[in-house]
């Protein structure tokens, strides 16, 4: 049996900036052919990074990657044959229209005549886009420019799909229907898609497999439901109404942890994250435990374990704080995505 080389793969890819900013520290990547791979991360986790090397516009500082069989530092031109991109920023001509913008990638890609025509009209009809090919993009909606930045990537039929935060600036609306067109992409067209982004609802429901990106490298691999079904039971959610030192963490982690049911304690700031067989029946026993610790609780909560979660597990912090403190450093410094 012949064993498929992957559409992507990336060894130890180390890269920084100026001013020793890293942006990936050994990071690894695998994806196989005709899958959805979500690389899942907060701004600045280096998925951006990532997807700049893939795509042959970034050089590493070490390591290797290969993309639909080339690899990007030997053979970049054969890399950008196989691939479509749809970067965060679209690149559309908002003065051109629709059909313009299309005509002039299938150009780019070797498409003339009767081929070049059937294809964007093709496309147009595909992403519903066909009523509005004669207008100008700067006049399009967000989810309308979205929607052409990917039947822009798909033009020559690429083997492999980028789509670097696909979503970002969509509101909802647009945004559940651009995964129901990423969905139909990978199932009609059997395309590999290496997608990035920072929704956690997006990663689990597009793809088949995630890694999970944080300091530049993966902390994590698998399918989302494996990921959230290695937690064990329900995850417990406390808020204390003050920040316990370390010392008194030590001694929370044993009196929680020894009690029936509980499997693993772990802190995050004011927060206090258990897993417990049943949650609602461990409740009562951990908010006894913190009472007789003289620890008040602010807010309690139990849920089924999601992505949210399996970040907390493996990073050791929340992923939501994370993201807030991400978008600071991007507001304020200018950040590494």
């Amino acid at each position: 049996m012949t064993t498929r080389a992957p559409a992507v793969e990336a060894r130890q890819l180390i890269k920084t900036y100026p001013g020793d900013v890293t942006a990936l520290s050994g990071m690894d990547v695998t994806v196989e052919q005709g899958t959805v791979f979500g690389l899942l991360g907060p701004n600045g986790a280096g998925k951006s990074t990532t997807v700049k090397i893939l795509t042959t516009l970034a050089r590493p500082d070490s390591g290797t990657a290969a993309v639909a069989g080339h690899d990007v530092l030997r053979h970049p031109d054969l890399v950008r044959r196989a691939i479509g991109v749809v970067a965060q920023s679209s690149g559309a001509d908002p003065v051109a229209t629709g059909r313009e913008n299309l005509q002039l990638q299938a150009r780019l890609h070797g498409l003339r005549g009767s081929s070049l025509n059937a294809r964007v009209d093709e496309l147009l009809e595909r992403f519903d886009l066909a009523d509005a090919a004669g207008r100008q993009v700067k006049g399009y909606s967000g989810g309308m420019r979205r929607r052409l930045d990917v039947a822009l990537g798909l033009v020559h039929r690429p083997e492999v799909l980028f789509l670097d935060e696909p979503t970002t600036g969509l509101d909802p609306e647009a945004r559940t229907a651009m995964w129901d067109e990423i969905a139909r992409l990978a199932g009609d067209e059997g395309l590999t898609i290496l997608l990035t982004t920072h929704h956690l609802e997006e990663a689990d429901r597009l793809a088949e497999r995630i890694a999970i990106v944080d300091r530049g490298r993966v902390v994590v691999e698998g399918t989302p439901d494996a990921l959230k079904g290695e937690l064990r039971g329900d995850a417990v959610h406390m808020e204390l109404r003050e920040t316990v030192g370390e010392a008194g963490r030590t001694l929370l982690r044993g009196a929680l942890g020894s009690l029936p049911g509980v499997h693993e304690v772990l802190f995050d700031g004011r927060r206090v994250s258990v897993r417990a067989d049943d949650g609602a029946a461990a409740m009562p026993a951990l908010l006894g435990a913190l009472e007789r610790a003289g620890v008040a609780v602010a807010t309690a909560t139990v849920a089924r374990p999601s992505l949210d979660d399996v970040y907390l597990r493996y990073a050791g912090r929340r992923y939501s704080e994370v993201e807030a403190e991400s978008v600071d450093g991007l507001v304020l410094a200018g950040g590494v995505r």
